[in-house]
Parts: C-alpha cells; sequence; structure tokens
C-alpha cells in the first residue's frame, strides 16, 4: 500500500472489522456508508450538512454525469470536488448497471456496451477504457471496474459468460486505470466480484481479481431482488474469497438490518439510494423501525421523528410538522426527511464501529436486530 490509498484494521469482531482508509482527500472510517450523490449532489442534502451528519465519502454516478453535464464539462470546471463543492473522497461507480437498468435498447460485445440515453435517445459506447476515462476526468479518487451485470435468475452458463467478460474487463479497466498518470498515481481503483449467488463462480472471479491486483474489492449483482435470505447465504462465502487486508465494498446496499448483517460478515463499505430516495417520499428510518409520515396518526404528534437520533431535524422539528410538510408536497419536508435519514444511516454505522472496537458487535447486532421491525409492505 502506498501512501495513496492505505486501509488499516484497528480491531475485529468475529468476521467484522473496523478500521480506516486513508486517502490524500481524506479519511474514510470503516464500517463506512457512502449517500449516493447520483447527479453531483445528495438530493436534497448540501455538502456541508452530509459532511455534518458523519460520512466521510460519497458515490458519484458515472452514467449519468457522463450524459449530463458531460465529464469533459465537469474537468473543465475543474472536477467533480470542484464542481459540486465537495472536499471528501469520492467514488464513483463504473456505470455498468445503470447501462442496464436504465437503457432500453443495448447491445453487448466484447469491446462494451453500446446503449441509447434515457434523456435524449443519442447512442454511446461505454467500455471499460471509456468508463475508466470518464471517472478519470470526474477526478474520482476510487474508480470502479467495469463489469457486465446479468439477473441473479440467469442460468449458471448466462451467469458464468459474464463473469468472464467482466474479469476481462476488469483487467481493460487496471490497464486504463495505471495509464492515467498522476491521476492514477494519487487515487485507487477497486474490482469487482462477479457470479451471482454461486459459490464456485464467485471463487473464480475472487481468484481473477486477485491476479490482476486492485486497491480493495467490490461484491456485486447482488440487492437485485434476491432477497435478504439468499444476499446473506452469499454474503457467508464471497467476502472470504477476497482478501483480508483490502476494503471489500458492497455495492448497493442497503436497508439499515443488511448493512448490520452484511458488517457481521466482513463488509466494509456499502452505498444505497435509500436513504435519499425514502426522505422524498416521506418514509423516516428510526430505531424502532421505518415510519411513513404522511400517515394520518401523525398529523398532531408533537414528538420528534426519532426520540433518540441528535439530528437537527429531529432536535427542532416535530412529526406533526413533517407529516404537513410531505403532504403538502413542501421542498422543505424532503430536505428535512433526508438529512435524518442520512444522520440516521452515519450513526447506524458509528454504532457499529464502536461495537467491533469494544468486541460487542453480536450483543449490538442482536438488539438492533429486536428492535428494528421493517414496515409492512417495504
Amino acid at each position: 500500500m502506498t501512501d495513496r490509498f492505505a486501509f488499516t484494521i484497528a480491531a475485529t469482531d468475529g468476521a467484522a472489522r473496523t478500521g480506516s482508509i486513508a486517502m490524500h482527500r481524506g479519511t474514510i472510517r470503516t464500517p463506512a456508508f457512502m449517500p449516493v450523490g447520483t447527479a453531483a449532489t445528495v438530493k436534497a442534502m448540501k455538502p456541508a450538512d452530509v459532511e455534518a451528519a458523519g460520512a466521510d465519502i460519497i458515490l458519484g454516478n458515472t452514467y449519468h454525469l457522463m450524459l449530463r453535464p458531460g465529464a469533459e464539462r465537469v474537468a473543465r470546471l475543474g472536477g467533480l470536488h470542484r464542481f459540486m463543492g465537495w472536499d471528501k473522497p469520492i467514488l464513483t461507480d463504473s456505470g455498468g448497471y445503470q447501462v442496464m437498468s436504465l437503457s432500453d435498447l443495448t447491445k453487448r460485445s466484447e469491446e462494451g456496451i453500446t446503449f441509447k440515453s434515457h434523456l435524449d435517445g443519442t447512442r454511446h459506447l461505454l467500455s471499460p477504457e471509456r468508463s475508466i476515462e470518464i471517472q478519470r476526468l470526474l477526478g474520482s479518487n476510487i474508480i470502479m471496474a467495469f463489469d457486465e451485470l446479468v439477473p441473479t435468475t440467469s442460468t449458471r452458463e448466462v451467469q458464468a459468460a459474464a463473469m468472464e467478460r467482466s474479469m476481462r474487463w476488469a483487467k481493460r479497466s487496471r490497464d486504463a486505470f495505471d495509464s492515467g498518470g498522476e491521476h492514477a498515481a494519487n487515487n485507487a481503483i477497486f474490482g469487482i466480484q462477479q457470479g451471482a449467488l454461486d459459490e464456485g463462480l464467485r471463487r473464480t472471479s475472487a481468484d481473477a481479481l486477485i491476479d490482476i491486483g486492485f486497491d480493495g474489492y467490490a461484491i456485486g449483482g447482488l440487492a437485485v431482488g434476491e432477497g435478504q435470505e439468499a444476499m446473506f447465504a452469499c454474503l457467508d462465502f464471497a467476502p472470504n474469497q477476497l482478501p483480508a487486508d483490502r476494503p471489500r465494498y458492497l455495492m448497493g446496499v442497503g436497508k439499515p438490518d443488511d448493512i448490520v448483517g452484511a458488517v457481521e460478515r466482513g463488509v466494509d463499505m456499502f452505498d444505497c439510494v435509500l436513504p435519499t430516495r425514502s426522505g422524498r417520499t416521506g418514509q423516516a428510518f428510526t430505531r424502532s423501525g421505518p415510519i411513513n409520515i404522511r400517515n394520518a396518526r401523525f398529523n398532531e404528534d408533537e414528538g420528534p421523528l426519532d426520540p433518540e437520533c441528535a439530528c437537527p431535524t429531529c432536535a427542532t422539528w416535530s412529526r406533526a410538522y413533517l407529516h404537513h410538510l410531505v403532504r403538502a408536497g413542501e421542498i422543505l419536508g424532503a430536505m428535512l426527511m433526508t438529512e435524518h435519514n442520512i444522520f440516521f444511516y452515519e450513526k447506524l454505522m458509528a454504532d457499529l464501529r464502536a461495537a467491533i472496537a469494544e468486541q460487542r458487535l453480536k450483543a449490538f447486532a442482536d438488539a438492533f436486530r429486536a428492535r428494528y421491525q421493517r414496515a409492512k409492505g417495504e
């Protein structure tokens, strides 16, 4: 490890680890939750408020930013950090997931994926080399390798072919990153393990990535509808297939109890749109489970969203006021609900780090699960 990227494990408790990633832009405390800033903004939040909530790193989206405002434009304007006013580390995804989920017309080949923009219908090619170039133009601190995603319901043959192509693309991504001169010398690249729910495919993928060599390793292809039980079954083996001395990042996860279970299984980094998306639709996460502030029972409730939360929203405004704002469609409602949710997630990560450091993770996790009840239909 070099000064550009140094991962240190300070304590372990079972399979769980707590530590830090030191980079030029700042130190990331692990386990870490990365708020999602899809289009150069964590929706409904100012960067200073995201930082005040406890976030050490945020995620930017290659697909969305390449289409609008354009990676070259962001580069001309000084890079993503300057553009959006965020000084701490930024991780960018490769764009592969969005190409698959948002584009009507895609054509896959060994070269890459040709797709039609969901914004204006223009056609683009996203290849490993172009994905890395876009992330470099954005000024990303942790770049993700470009991979091919297929549903976990695909046949094993389809899953194997996609995994094998992803490993070829991982090597091309690594080579493209290494050709980045000063950017490569100061930043990092993660590989992405694929293989759906199959232990053998995941092992083959992990071995290929380790052979290439990355600063960190992501577990991809989960949280795509397989359910928590199946995801945890995969996480019972997948993290252990990856190097213990490098960060392990579970992409796109998740709900609070998903995160607790994944930390118990050795995962260090997470991202998810849930706290921001839920905030905009009136759902708040609390220690007793999620609540829908739109419900009529809150229309005269003078208590805070979560009596145990120290965020500015809970310290200042009542459930009744938030109920009014959300029902009235006021922008402030989305802002305050999102602020609370980001604080909730970051406090959960701080609590997990402390529990691991103090060798009481099982007790903390069991107590959390016993109290946290998912809302009906969530």
